[in-house]
């Protein structure tokens, strides 16, 4: 089993930054990666974000690419979100991810991830 804690959101202004920190434990060590998800009120629950555990390399979807970054710490079991340049239409509940399934690149569907976080809102106004 893998637990995850997400934190660090707030409301901000359109053009702000802010930094999502998730907080893994348990057997991180079956991890492959992990992904930050968000979802807004009665939306599907979108992918942002992916980073391989063992080689940190990074996926994003292309709304945010150039914005944010995700990075990953493994000897602290953390995963991070920067968020720059946020906009009203990232306003959402982040959700961090954690997928066992060992493959070329991440996935970027919720249904294949086996762990995730209670979820941390994100509001941007405008």
């Amino acid at each position: 089993q893998v637990q995850l804690v997400e934190s660090g959101g707030g409301s901000v202004q359109a053009g702000g930054s802010l930094k999502l920190s998730c907080a893994a434990s348990g057997r991180t060590f079956s991890v492959y990666a992990m992904a930050w998800f968000r979802q807004a009120p009665g939306k599907e629950r979108d992918f942002v974000a992916a980073v391989t555990w063992s080689g940190g390399t990074a996926y994003y979807t292309d709304s945010v690419k150039g914005r944010f970054t995700i990075s990953r710490d493994n000897a602290k079991n953390m995963v991070y979100l920067q968020m720059n340049s946020l906009k009203p239409e990232d306003t959402a509940v982040y959700y961090c991810a954690a997928d066992r399934t060992l493959s070329l690149v991440p996935a970027v569907g919720p249904q294949d991830y086996d762990y995730w976080g209670q979820g941390t809102q994100v509001t941007v106004s405008s």
